[in-house]
Order: structure tokens, then sequence, then C-alpha cells
């Protein structure tokens, strides 16, 4: 049923992830389907100076075009996108990237929250974002944002998590939503698909 709401309602998809999400997403990218219409903006807590490494494994394990977001770069369907590290990436309102060195939230920059938060207050109920193994709890008031503006909230269970704790505050805060084991990611996201 919940399938069946969301077809065709994915305007953008946000994944976020910390400690043990790496390994999630290198499930995900081999399995998504080539005809993704919509944006995938991936927000991980990662150190500066390995940028290339992130976007070289997820280029070589999918046919999308994966890029490092830059500031006023347009938002376009079919492209991967990743937070650089050290800036907070925030969606502005003609869906362009925005970059931000202000001070780190949940000791985190780039932080989820600020991104899940800002794109949905651009894509409203357009928007699905995902939280992802990590051990803090960055990211959960950015799903409540999602999830009060009518967007979609998905968490990975946190028994399939690495470091279930970032999920699990997810799950313990957020009722509406959707859990799904790592393994069910890349299918959930290739339904997405209008």
């Amino acid at each position: 049923m919940a399938e069946t709401l969301i077809k065709g309602k994915c305007e953008a998809l946000i994944i976020g992830g910390s400690a043990g999400s790496l390994d999630v997403l290198l499930e995900i990218f081999p399995s998504l389907s080539d005809n993704i219409n919509f944006p995938i903006i991936l927000v991980t807590h990662r150190k500066s100076g390995n940028d290339a490494l992130l976007s070289d494994l997820l280029r070589s394990r999918t046919k999308l075009k994966v890029n490092e977001a830059e500031e006023k770069d347009k938002i376009l369907p079919g492209h991967v996108y990743i937070a650089p590290a050290d800036y907070h990436l925030l969606i502005e309102d003609d869906e362009t990237f925005s970059l931000d060195y202000s001070e780190k939230i949940n000791y985190s920059r780039p932080s989820i929250d600020v991104t899940f938060q800002s794109a949905a207050e651009v894509f409203g109920d357009k928007l699905v974002c995902v939280l992802l193994s990590g051990s803090n709890a960055d990211g959960v008031a950015g799903l409540k944002t999602v999830n009060d503006l009518g967007g979609i909230v998905v968490i990975q269970n946190p028994n399939t998590a690495i470091m279930s704790y970032m999920p699990q505050q997810a799950v313990n805060h957020i009722k509406a939503g959707i859990i799904l084991d790592a393994s069910d990611m890349a299918e959930f996201i290739n339904k997405l698909v209008k």
C-alpha cells in the first residue's frame, strides 16, 4: 500500500548517514535503475581530504552521473550529488545548492538535519529522505520537518545498521517513518521512479 502512495511522488531523494552508512551505499548503488528521474543527494559525515574517494567509489557502481555538489549547481534529475566535506549543504528555492561553513550541528558539518530541513521547505510532499547507520542523532530533527511538511521518511532498520544509534533515534521520534532493511533500500528507491 505504501508503494502505491509513493510512486511518482518523488522530486528529490536525500540519503543521510554517518558511521556504517558507506556499506549500505555500496550495496544500494549497483542495484539502482538507470532510469532514475529525480536527483539523489548524499549527506554523509566524512573527513576532509578524501573528497574524491566517495565520488569515485559510487561512480564505479552506477551509471548515474555522480558529482560533488558545488555552490549554485542546478539540481538535475538522474544525477547523484555528494555534500562536500566540512560544508553544510542547503537547497535553495530555485532548486540550486548553497554551501555554508557555519558552526557544526550535532558535531557535524555537513549536517544531515540542515539538508533535510532546507529540502523539505523546497520540495514539500515530493521529497523522500532516507536515514542510514550512524552514531549520533543528526538527521532526526530534519526528518521531523520532512514528515511535518508531507514528505516521505525512510529509516534503516536499526537491527541492520552497523551503528544503530542514529536510525534508532529516528524510529523513537518519528512514528510515520517507513523502516527498511539495508537490503531492501535499492528496490524501494527504484519504485519511486515515475
